[in-house]
């Protein structure tokens, strides 16, 4: 059988993977992509939050997708009936990037694989892996590509980057049940066709339904916009209808504030739905190999971190694999499954306390302290290692020690 020998293999090429191959590239290191989709496709996961710009500024891609001309993003925008909560990333505690962008990710995943191409980093797409095998820190991962061949990759390190494709979980059976109840999402993507001019016309916004039932409208700047209700698994079985574009039209026709925006339009595809999203793994990481982002773990899509605990994972297992390979000694438990689960822990709290209740009575009370406010709005722009702001060092209970003092 044909093998080739990379210093790392890199399993999957979404975000978490291009930012840690092109990473590994800027430091010299010898590696290969694989990727079992071809790009373009879709997938979701299109509104990023600013904690993402580090990262992609780090791995030299903000140009690129700056030059796109997609949809920049600069706070979010929470409704509940004729109440209305808007969080502006300028005005928040933490250091960091004011803005993001809110992209179909077909687009935007392309873009970045097509930077790391152009800078000759070997990606394979429509390539799955069948098996990896460990000796050590060393690896041999048997592939096959769409043409049928298969071939091994000897590498030194491998990074697992796959995604929901959770490619080493499933094969070190590494799984772990999630400390979330089963939820579902559904989510379709259409022409906007009525959407207002001026930014009313931009603005992602959670439209709260009910406490835990909300609906997302992310406006692209290509006129289309992406649609989805997140809720319990029980509540999307209650409402189905013959269909899912039924379904969803139902779905549409609860919202008061975008029922006569979107009642009535023809959607570009069928709506998906995903049950019981949710994943916990239970490592990040041994010998000679880390596992990044959807891979290691997805808690839920509230608060739009998946593609920043992504880039974060991306960007760390890449620097330290490096060190690695260099000689040195790297305590993977402490820096970077400890730093990793810190980070997915304060977004825990802040998703178990918006579907308590709690953090919604927050967002739409009309006498939270703006300072306040600053330190909650770093939190929902990603700054969750920021261990000088309160409301990431107390995580499990600064909300609700707040909340409880409201009237």
């Amino acid at each position: 059988m044909i093998a080739e020998h990379v210093d790392v293999l890199v399993i999957g090429a979404g975000p978490s993977g291009a930012v840690a191959a092109s990473i590994l590239q800027k430091k010299g290191i010898t590696l290969k992509v694989v990727e079992r989709e071809h790009f373009p496709r879709f997938v979701i996961g299109e509104s990023l939050i600013p904690r993402c710009m580090d990262h992609f500024d780090e791995a030299g891609f903000v140009e690129a997708v700056e030059a796109k001309g997609f949809e920049k993003k600069f706070g979010a925008r929470f409704l509940r009936g004729d109440e209305v909560c808007w969080f502006d990333f300028s005005k928040k505690f933490s250091a960091g990037w004011d803005w993001t962008w809110q992209l179909p990710r077909a687009e935007f995943d392309k873009t970045l694989t097509d930077v790391l191409q152009q800078r000759g980093v070997d990606i394979a797409f429509g390539t799955t892996v069948e098996s990896v095998v460990f000796d050590g820190t060393d690896s041999v991962t048997t592939v096959h590509n769409d043409a049928g061949d298969r071939y091994e990759i000897h590498a030194r390190f491998l990074i697992d980057c796959s995604g929901y494709g959770r490619v080493l979980p499933r094969l070190l059976e590494l799984d772990a049940p999630s400390s979330f109840p089963p939820m579902a999402a559904t989510f379709v993507h259409l022409d906007d066709i009525r959407r207002p001019a001026g930014e009313e016309g931009t603005l992602i916004t959670f439209d709260v339904l009910e406490q835990e039932v909300w609906f997302w409208v992310i406006p692209f700047s290509n006129g289309r916009s992406s649609l989805g209700l997140v809720c319990p698994k029980e509540h999307l079985e209650a409402i189905q209808q013959a269909n899912h574009t039924d379904t969803f039209k139902h779905i549409i026709r609860q919202s008061e504030y975008y029922r006569q925006r979107f009642d009535g339009l023809d959607f570009l595809f069928e709506p998906k739905q995903i049950v019981s999203y949710a994943k916990a793994s239970k490592t990040l990481y041994g010998d000679g190999f880390a596992i990044t982002g959807n891979s290691a773990e997805f808690l839920d899509p509230v608060f739009s971190s998946g593609v920043c605990f992504a880039t974060e994972s991306g960007a760390l297992a890449a620097k330290l694999a490096v060190r690695q390979l260099n000689g040195e000694a790297v305590d993977w438990k402490r820096e970077y499954e400890e730093h990793m689960l810190w980070g997915v822990s304060v977004f825990r709290s802040y998703i178990r306390d918006w579907y308590s209740g709690d953090l919604q009575k927050f967002f739409f009370h009309k006498e939270v302290n703006e300072e306040v406010r600053r330190k909650v709005c770093s939190v929902l722009a990603g700054y969750v290692w920021d261990k000088e702001n309160p409301f990431v060092k107390k995580h499990d209970r600064a909300v609700r020690a707040v909340t409880h003092l409201l009237p």
